[in-house]
């Protein structure tokens, strides 16, 4: 009895996974999906100078949303 109630949780836990594992990730509706990204000046980091949107064009960029 004493186990009871974290084998139910995990067995509730896997199977919200096992749904979510099934699931097209490309079905997702998004409005921003084929959309330009917004243009953005912002101070660099590490020098003293603005990174835009333009600095950036043609490179690999990794976006933090929750920052």
């Amino acid at each position: 009895m004493r186990y009871a109630l974290p084998v139910v949780g995990l067995a509730i836990l896997a199977a919200f996974l096992a749904i979510g594992l099934r699931l097209d990730p490309r079905q997702v509706p998004s409005p921003l999906i084929g959309k330009p990204a917004p243009a953005f000046a912002l101070p660099s980091l590490d020098e003293d100078r603005q990174i835009s949107l333009e600095d950036l064009k043609g490179r690999p960029v990794l976006v933090n949303f929750w920052a």
